[in-house]
This record gives structure tokens, C-alpha cells and sequence, in this order.
């Protein structure tokens, strides 16, 4: 695409600011894989007298034209959806809400190097609380902002439009560190400068090979 030419792994001397997506690049996407595919299915069926075969092809069908929209991580919204306590359920299967690798250290290191740390997730803010109340992950950086605060998602371009109307950068100084290429497609297209994906955001799952965004598995392969 030769719109976006990506460039390569962060210049820290040309970062002042980097936000960084929660799920998958920050915290396993694990928990939020088996939460979706496994145990809400799950429950569905319980709820519903269905196979779970058939929960899933069920749910799937309100998937397709979900995704990428605010509602696809509204939890309200698959309560409504599916008659179940979402929220409650999370609790169940909590204990897989974790760190990525090597995550803690690499705040650290920009938190040593002077640069803003910002959360900018889709996640409903129910997930953001039960998560940060897990990990203390909301110590680790400067502020956290859900895409739910905006009414926006991050694949929209207006969600950069009240972060910048929110948050203080420079886009062509800024860094966003996500695992999802639409966002970082979103993120470019609106002129975030630095972008960098998360190949692999799932530990219990094979990382990507095939994206068009300069990436790493883990952080560690970060030079500074």
C-alpha cells in the first residue's frame, strides 16, 4: 500500500509520547480469547439448551458485523445480546488475566527514558477495572483511556480526534504499540508517526507472521 510506509523498529530519540493497546500487547489476549470462544459459548448453551457447537455458530453470526464497532466491546451490549451477567462471568475465569513477557520491564525502561505512557484500549471499562485491579498494570503508566470514554473505537478516526483533544502529543513523536492492524491502520491513516504491532498477543496460540506493520513478539527484542 503505498499510502503508508511504515517505518522501522521505534527511534526512542524521535518518541516523546507512547500509547500502548491493553489486550494482547500489554496483558495476554489468552484470557480474552478463551473468555469469548470458550467459556461464554459455554454458558450460552447452558443458558440456551444448546450444544455448545451451536452457541458458537449462534454467537458467530452476531460476531460478523460486530467487529470493529464500539458495541463489539460493549459488555452492556452482549448482556443484552446474549442474557447473560457478562460482567460476573469475567470473574469466573479471572485468574488467566496476565502480563505479556518481559511487559513490567519495558515500562519501567520508558518511565526511566521520560516518555508518557498511555493506555488506549477498546475495552469496556468493566475489563479495564477487573484487569487493573489484577495486575496494578494502571501503576506502571501516566493515564488510561477507554475507547468507551470517547463513544468511539480505536478503528474509527474520531477516537484520535478527543484523544487529541484529550491528551497533549505531537502525532509525528508519538508511538502505538497495538496488536490489531486495523487500529494501527486507523492510527496511521490519522498521522500517528511511529507504529509498531504485536506478532504475537496470545501465549497459548502461534504468533502472526504476516503483517504490512513493522512488529515483535515480545519487548525484549526492543533496542535502546
Amino acid at each position: 500500500d503505498s499510502e503508508y510506509n511504515p517505518m522501522s523498529l521505534p527511534d526512542w530519540q524521535q518518541i516523546d509520547t507512547v500509547l500502548l493497546d491493553m489486550d494482547g500487547t500489554l496483558l495476554d489476549l489468552h484470557f480474552d480469547n478463551y473468555f469469548w470462544l470458550d467459556h461464554v459459548p459455554a454458558q450460552y448453551a447452558a443458558h440456551h439448551g444448546l450444544s455448545e457447537e451451536e452457541a458458537l455458530a449462534e454467537l458467530n453470526k452476531s460476531f460478523v458485523g460486530l467487529r470493529g464497532t464500539l458495541n463489539w466491546y460493549c459488555l452492556d451490549y452482549w448482556t443484552e445480546l446474549t442474557g447473560l451477567p457478562i460482567a460476573d462471568l469475567k470473574r469466573d475465569v479471572q485468574d488467566k488475566i496476565g502480563f505479556r513477557p518481559h511487559v513490567k520491564d519495558f515500562l519501567q525502561r520508558l518511565r526511566d527514558m521520560g516518555k508518557r505512557t498511555v493506555i488506549v484500549t477498546n475495552a469496556h471499562r468493566y475489563s479495564v477495572d477487573l484487569k487493573m485491579e489484577h495486575t496494578g498494570l494502571d501503576q506502571l503508566v501516566d493515564c488510561v483511556i477507554s475507547s468507551h470514554d470517547y463513544q468511539e473505537p480505536k478503528e474509527s478516526q474520531a477516537f484520535w480526534d478527543h484523544l487529541a483533544s484529550n491528551e497533549t502529543f505531537d502525532p509525528a513523536r508519538t508511538l502505538l504499540i497495538d496488536d490489531s492492524e486495523a487500529v494501527l491502520e486507523s492510527a496511521a491513516r490519522w498521522g500517528i508517526g511511529w507504529l509498531l504491532a504485536i506478532y504475537h498477543p496470545d501465549s497459548q496460540k502461534p504468533p502472526k507472521t504476516d503483517g504490512r506493520f513493522p512488529g515483535v513478539n515480545h519487548f525484549d527484542e526492543l533496542k535502546f
